[in-house]
């Protein structure tokens, strides 16, 4: 059975985590549906173009197993601005399938009201997120059915652990190996 999840991409993302979020994900097998937030082209930080799959107001929960964030600025205050996107991680919690994101990205799951008590974030974000439950020295945090990760250099690893979750760890295992993820 193949694991659907939505990479929502909104102007301003940081491209090293949206994908390397898509690749790896791609890579153990998942079909990723990269949906564009307010436009038909869409500009990560660094001016790098991406043409998404869909839009957003087009992804529907009940399709998919995941929806997972990528960071960067303004991106992921783009993502906690947008109905469709805010709408979309409130369905996906209440139906407790899982939504992630990493970087600043973790703020729109708090603005949705998704993030559970313990999370990780970029390093100084968590004030504009909340302190309470904010773990610094993970690369990843799992609680109840949110998985959050820290930034660019964690995005390999937010992309396996992703895998691990949903694929078993067989196939991470393997992925891991291929890409040259020791460090994870």
């Amino acid at each position: 059975m193949a694991v659907n999840v939505c990479v929502p991409l909104a102007n301003g993302f940081e491209e090293i985590e949206a994908m390397s979020l898509i690749d790896v994900m791609r890579r153990g097998g998942f079909n990723v549906i990269v949906a564009g937030v307010g436009g038909d082209v869409i500009y990560g930080a660094h001016n790098i173009r991406v043409i998404p799959d869909t839009k957003i107001e087009l992804v529907n929960a009940d399709e998919l197993d995941l929806v997972v964030l990528p960071g960067g600025l303004p991106g992921a205050i783009n993502l906690a601005e947008d109905e469709a996107t805010q709408n979309l991680l409130k369905e996906m919690d209440k139906k407790g399938k899982y939504v992630g994101a990493i970087c600043a990205a973790p703020y729109a799951l708090e603005k949705a009201g998704v993030l559970k008590d313990n999370y990780t974030a970029y390093p100084g974000w968590e004030g504009n997120i909340r302190k309470e439950g904010y773990v610094s020295d993970a690369k990843v945090v799992e609680d109840q059915n949110v998985l959050t990760s820290k930034g660019p250099g964690t995005a390999i690893c937010f992309g396996l652990e992703i895998v691990k979750k949903f694929a078993g760890i067989e196939v991470y295992n393997q992925l891991k190996a291929g890409l040259l993820a020791d460090f994870c």
